[in-house]
């Protein structure tokens, strides 16, 4: 059976439905983590730190999903990625990091999906490679 074998039903989408943790190319720019950050950027990041990828217990930060942080007259602007552009977790995972960033102390937040460059498991930082392997999953 192939993939030709759904077209024109429910199964023609060809967005991956789960993670691939295979290596990618390492970008200079990422893991992008914080580091430096300061006042209430800095709170933001920490409040980052406590958003976990809903299928493990992993910080997104340190899954290397966040692409930057900026805070501009009260006003929290992340931009990140998520694994793999079909992420039946979508939703939940922008609801948590606005969130989290509110309870950082901003007045509002804005959270803006980027999907380049794509997440690779390169941009996984040393402690979520470490977290993933206590997980069950070898990276």
């Amino acid at each position: 059976m192939s993939a030709d074998d759904f077209e024109g039903n429910e199964f023609e989408s060809e967005a991956c439905a789960y993670t691939d943790y295979t290596s990618g190319e390492a970008h200079e720019q990422y893991p992008k983590t914080g580091g430096g950050a300061t006042g209430v950027e800095r709170d933001v990041w920490d409040a980052l730190y406590e958003v976990e990828d809903p299928e493990m217990p992993v910080s997104i930060v340190d899954l290397g999903l966040i692409y930057g942080v900026e805070v501009a007259d009260d006003v929290a602007r992340v931009e990140m990625t998520l694994t793999y552009t079909g992420c039946p977790a979508r939703d939940m995972i922008l609801n948590d990091v606005r969130c989290a960033a509110l309870a950082a102390g901003v007045a509002d937040a804005e959270v803006t999906l980027r999907y380049s460059p794509p997440w690779n498991v390169e941009m996984v930082t040393e402690r979520g490679k470490e977290d993933l392997r206590e997980f069950g999953l070898s990276v």
